[in-house]
């Protein structure tokens, strides 16, 4: 029952997935919930990120495979023509976001969650002032999570006009197939652009201002990556330069320079430029500083190890935030499991979120997926702490099931330390390498190692039998 003294017991600011896992899992701990949004239910996710992404993911994709006549052919399979409708694809896309917001709108109401829509800011302790279209509201609640969510980051010298120049949040809607579209960054963003582009016909020139493509990946899986993904497509790509300047119109034109020495390198002129250059904290008029908080020089606000929010290092009693805002793992579900992890602490069941077990994926065709350590950084905590590292790899190419389906391009490689076999890293680009890390996530969260994961039995035949060989050859038994 919410104390008499407040209006509710958890207040939430934001309704992304974060805000939204955070409220079901309040509901279940018997906790008098109210959740505030100022824009669509779902946030960046279902609106703008994870979902619609997917959803131009799965029809290029098809759309990919069924062109691929070579690869038909083998299978004994002949298709005359393929055809697709741009329009057609968008709405899917645009279909699936509507329905997925409605049903997460509708799951918090059926629960008792109050929906409240307009801008939610803390104005003092416990409490929040809301300007909807009606006017201004305050509310008192025992606890407050905060949960705003990110935007795109558009570097200096960009100009956004969100037609020919324009980020993820735009380039998802489809209204158009450019003939030439540039692209900068090759994170996840960027490489699922490409994807999708790439296979709906349009010619792309993907820029990476740092010497390496797919920064962030571990090397090995970055240089299958651009051997599968990049190189056999019509994608060329710069390395080592900046996109010093955007200038949006028909054409549109990019100036190159070189990262270094900033001097120009290069003019381009191409029909349209997705900025896929990262995402920062929407964390702007929170009214943090009316309970002392400052965020870092990026805008994240600082939280504890239980999420806490920190005011000059110590925590803010019953303030809270979780998601892309706090900088941890600008993931959906890491949000989520942070949601479910502080109303565990507000509840006093003391919880961390172990972000070394989550994992993460690129959508591509054919998939990536990682979770924990790099081999690089693995080596360094060992340096750290005193212990050696090794790893394995193993090959789609001799796994049957890969083989019966015709896409045996892939790798899985396993981290792990040499003296208690302790897997730190594993990393997959293959055919569903989404899902296959799972089995990987849920040994790193209780820390097995690959002496006890080698006699673990997986289904034949089975993509998972790649990690499976991969665990024997780690403990000598390959």
């Amino acid at each position: 029952m919410v104390s008499q003294a407040f209006d509710y017991d958890l207040a939430i600011v934001g309704a992304g997935v974060g805000g939204h896992g955070a409220a079901l899992h309040a509901v279940s701990c018997g906790l008098k919930t109210a959740i505030i949004e100022a824009a669509d239910m779902g946030g960046t996710c279902v609106n703008r990120g994870c979902i619609p992404s997917k959803a131009l993911l799965a029809a290029a994709g098809r759309v990919r495979e069924l062109r691929n006549a070579d690869h038909l052919k083998a299978l004994g399979i002949q298709v005359k023509s393929v055809e697709f409708d741009r329009g057609t694809i968008a709405n899917h896309a645009a279909n699936i976001v509507s329905k997925l917001r409605g049903d997460l709108t509708n799951s918090l109401k059926r629960l008792g969650v109050d929906i409240i829509q307009g801008w939610g800011k803390v104005a003092g302790s416990q409490k929040l002032t809301i300007a909807t279209d009606t006017g201004e509201k305050t509310i008192t609640a025992k606890d407050i999570i905060l949960a705003p969510g990110s935007i795109p980051w558009v570097p200096p010298g960009i100009e956004i006009d969100g037609k020919t120049v324009f980020t993820s949040d735009d380039g998802i809607k489809l209204e158009s197939l450019p003939p030439w579209v540039a692209i900068i960054g090759s994170g996840y963003i960027g490489l699922e652009f490409s994807d999708v582009y790439s296979a709906l016909g349009c010619e792309i020139t993907m820029i990476e201002a740092l010497p390496e493509l797919m920064p962030g990946f571990d090397r090995d899986i970055a240089k299958i990556a651009e051997r599968i993904l990049i190189t056999p497509r019509d994608i060329e790509t710069k390395v080592g330069v900046l996109a010093q300047k955007v200038i949006p119109g028909s054409p549109v034109v990019i100036e190159l320079a070189d990262a270094k020495t900033k001097e120009v390198v290069d003019v381009l002129e191409v029909d349209a430029c997705l900025v896929a250059t990262g995402r920062i904290p929407y964390t702007q008029n929170l009214g943090l500083e009316s309970v002392g908080v400052e965020t870092d020089r990026r805008g994240f606000i600082p939280v504890n190890d239980k999420l806490a929010v920190l005011s000059a290092g110590e925590p803010v009693p019953h303030l809270w935030a979780i998601g892309d805002a706090t900088g941890k793992m600008m993931l959906a579900h890491a949000a989520s499991a942070q949601g479910i992890a502080t109303v565990e602490n507000i509840c006093g069941r003391d919880r961390i979120v172990d972000y070394r077990s989550i994992p993460a994926a690129a959508f591509t065709h054919p998939e990536i997926s990682f979770v924990g350590l790099t081999e690089t950084a693995a080596k360094e905590l060992g340096k750290e702490e005193g212990f050696e590292v090794a790893a394995v790899r193993t090959y789609f190419k001799g796994n049957s099931k890969a083989i019966a389906e015709g896409e045996a391009d892939g790798i899985a490689k396993v981290v792990y330390r040499k003296d208690t076999g302790e897997v730190l890293g594993v990393h997959i680009i293959g055919l569903h390498a989404s899902d296959l890390i799972h089995e990987a996530s849920n040994a790193i969260a209780i820390r097995q190692s690959v002496q006890s994961l080698a006699y673990l039995v997986h289904a034949h035949p089975t993509l998972s039998e790649v990690l499976d060989e991969a665990y024997k050859r780690a403990a000598g038994h390959g």
